[in-house]
């Protein structure tokens, strides 16, 4: 069972299917490495797939100091496991939280990444949402930490944003629920409260992300509510992104629509790769309805 040592000592398993150009997959919250099997099997055929768990999630080392989490620590946790494996460049693809950690990778590590797909990513980071996003995200660690994994997060799995996954594929929403009632208490309690509950807003980084210039996808469902804005803000600021809705969607993206993501994901890896997929033309950021023609 392959581990990789980060340089704080924490020990990740990861996993690796397929040759090619790398693809460092990062789960959300809810998932793990697992939660990216649909997109493993499909784009293995080409590329080098690399999953792995994030600390907390076994057979991950879990910390019990919750100041061993955090936004900062889950981007360095990503880049020594591409300098453990020997990797100079890769495709970066998360979802949720992990998406956040892409956007930050994005910015920190420009050069380590050819490309950069945020799916789901968003949820609590509109300034007047992260009062409510860090009260409620403390709240379900204390739950997860009294009750136990499985009583703890039955509610989470039936969340506004995953019951669309339950109502269009309810055996691939039970495997996820189970998998979710799986994970460690303590692990995903420090997640919530290190991770989670203290990372910053996108919103408080405009002017690095107008800055970004790797190609980027953002992905969301169109019912996945807590991150459309945030979406369209990302959008808005990366000059070379690309935003892809999936109709009748919600948060689980990956695995509710896998044939439509995957369809997507691998149209922008080929754009990227054949340097079509370039920065946004900017005569199309005026609001006229016409060109202007002086």
């Amino acid at each position: 069972m392959p581990h990789a040592t980060m340089s704080d000592g924490v020990k990740l398993f990861y996993e690796e299917t397929g040759r090619g150009f790398p693809i460092l997959f990062i789960h959300e919250f809810a998932g793990d490495h697992s939660s990216w099997e649909p997109q493993v099997r499909a784009m293995s055929r080409q590329y080098r797939c690399i999953t792995y768990n994030a600390r907390g999630y076994p057979p991950s080392d879990v910390p019990e100091d919750t100041g061993r989490y955090s936004q900062d620590r889950a981007v360095a946790d990503a880049h020594d496991l591409l300098h453990a494996l020997g990797i100079a460049q890769a495709h970066i693809v998360g979802l949720s939280m992990g998406g956040f950690c892409t956007v930050h990778f994005g910015m920190r590590h420009p050069g380590l990444a050819r490309s950069l797909v945020v799916a789901g990513c968003g949820h609590g980071a509109e300034i007047e949402r992260q009062p409510q996003f860090r009260a409620d995200a403390n709240a379900t660690a204390d739950k997860l930490l009294a009750l136990g994994m499985a009583e703890g997060a039955r509610g989470y799995a039936l969340s506004p944003t995953r019951v669309q996954y339950q109502n269009k594929d309810a055996r691939g929403w039970q495997e996820f629920a189970h998998n979710l009632a799986g994970h460690s208490a303590i692990g995903s309690a420090n997640t919530l409260k290190g991770v989670q509950a203290g990372r910053p807003s996108i919103y408080e980084f405009e002017a690095d992300l107008r800055q970004l210039t790797v190609p980027t996808l953002i992905a969301t469902g169109d019912e996945d509510e807590p991150t459309l804005l945030p979406g369209v803000f990302l959008k808005r600021c990366i000059p070379t992104s690309g935003l892809w809705i999936a109709p009748k969607t919600g948060h689980a993206i990956n695995l509710e629509e896998p044939d439509l993501f995957n369809q997507a994901v691998l149209r922008f890896f080929h754009q990227v790769e054949s340097g079509t997929w370039g920065a946004r033309d900017p005569r199309s950021l005026s609001a006229r309805m016409t060109a202007d023609e002086r």
